[in-house]
């Protein structure tokens, strides 16, 4: 985006609200938008602003909402005074917030980064800090925080080797966008070197690591842990998590190569949007497999060669169940998913080649053999069935927990840098 289209762009956000309009009610039609909550996407608020200092995180989708959540808790804790809003895009992690934030913090969908729902959410919200995750950046909404003079933070922030390529094409908008952040929190060296090229100031440009590397484990319900075990006693399993259209696939074809030699294996299969599960299930019958369905009350048993665990939140039971898990938008160019969550919880990881949301995180765990690339079914069906040998899972699954672990003190520097800003308005 160069400057005269930063300025276009300014121009259509003043006047865009009937055709933002138009675009919500297409995004309703495709069931992209939660009905009884889409005005939040015009900046009419679903709930009051409760009195006192008010903290803003933004975070595009799933993934960026859950590795804020630790920070959330932790300054509930720490700053009872200061209310928190989380903001996010979707509908999956809106119901994820929903359910895990904390008391005295709460969920809006994000507005249209049009000039009328920016200033309309903005006037009723009054942030007095505004925290944005990761590499989600709107214009007009930070242009407008800027001239009402409320201080701004890029935390977890990342930049690909592809996002600054874009970005170079236009360093004049690139320097007003990233220039304009008070404080930035850089993943890693190359997304620090990256944003300082594109205008980020030395002086609030920091290294922090990612909050995902120090995420707590994912929760899960241990009593249904327990009973599934009961139910799985004898017959081994593995995972396929957070897959993609095409991936579900691939996964397939390997684990019917793997049933030759483990006719009893299980796969179950988490797609990484839920309400894809009934589909998949059907497809997947329709080709001869026995299949269970979750989000049908279906129960994972011996009975199925195939589970389509479609429910919303349960990763973490799955990954406690599943020695082996492959990590999906991995082997479609969908940048990989993070990876430290099955570290953290004792199941050795399967990748694709496409992992460049979290280079750094698959780079250590390769390094370290916490983990395995893999490229089609064959080779993931010959590392699963590698595998399918506790011995063999448990060394991997070890590798992995080391690295995972090291990235515990993360939070803490993150929490650390917001202090003095947050220091001036928790009074």
């Amino acid at each position: 985006m160069s400057s005269f289209a930063l300025g276009l762009y300014h121009l259509f956000s003043r006047f865009g609200g009937g055709l933002a309009r138009r675009t919500l009610d297409r995004r309703i039609a495709a069931g992209k938008e939660d009905v009884e909550r889409v005005g939040e996407r015009m900046g009419v608020p679903g709930l009051p602003r409760p009195e006192g200092p008010l903290i803003w995180f933004h975070a595009a989708s799933v993934g960026e909402s859950l590795s804020i959540l630790d920070l959330v808790r932790r300054l509930r804790m720490q700053r009872p005074n200061i209310h928190i809003l989380v903001t996010t895009g979707t509908i999956t992690s809106a119901r994820l917030m929903a359910a895990r934030l904390p008391e005295g913090a709460m969920h809006q969908f994000y507005p249209l980064d049009v000039l009328v729902a920016v200033r309309r959410f903005l006037d009723h919200w009054q942030p007095d800090v505004a925290l944005w995750t990761e590499s989600e950046l709107w214009p007009t909404m930070l242009s407008e925080l800027r001239n009402r003079k409320i201080p701004t933070v890029l935390i977890n922030a990342r930049m690909s080797q592809k996002s600054f390529r874009g970005w170079k094409w236009a360093p004049i908008a690139a320097q007003r966008i990233i220039g304009g952040f008070d404080l930035i929190l850089a993943q890693d060296k190359d997304t620090a070197e990256r944003l300082k090229q594109l205008g980020a100031k030395p002086a609030t440009l920091h290294l922090s690591g990612s909050l995902k590397d120090s995420a707590a484990p994912l929760p899960h319900d241990e009593a249904e842990r327990k009973r599934i075990a009961a139910r799985l006693a004898g017959t081994q399993v593995w995972c396929a998590a957070s897959t993609h259209p095409g991936e579900e696939e691939i996964a397939v074809d390997a684990h019917a190569r793997v049933r030759l030699t483990h006719p009893g294996l299980i796969l179950i299969l988490v797609p990484r949007h839920p309400d894809r599960g009934p589909e998949i299930a059907e497809r997947l019958t329709a080709q001869g497999w026995r299949v269970g369905l979750r989000s049908q009350g279906e129960k994972i048993g011996q009975e199925q060669a195939i589970y389509v665990a479609d429910t919303l939140g349960e990763l973490g039971l799955w990954y406690r169940i599943a020695p082996v898990s492959f990590i999906g938008g991995s082997l479609v160019d969908a940048g990989g998913h993070n990876p430290y969550e099955p570290a953290a919880l004792g199941s050795a990881i399967l990748n694709g080649p496409y992992v460049s949301n979290f280079t750094d995180a698959y780079g250590r765990l390769s390094m370290t053999g916490g983990a395995r690339r893999v490229s089609n079914a064959a080779s993931l069906a010959a590392s699963v069935t590698e595998l399918l040998s506790p011995d063999a899972a448990a060394a991997m699954a070890t590798a992995a927990w080391d690295v995972a672990s090291a990235g515990a003190d993360t939070l803490d520097r993150v929490a650390d840098r917001l202090a003095p800003l947050l220091d001036r308005i928790d009074t």
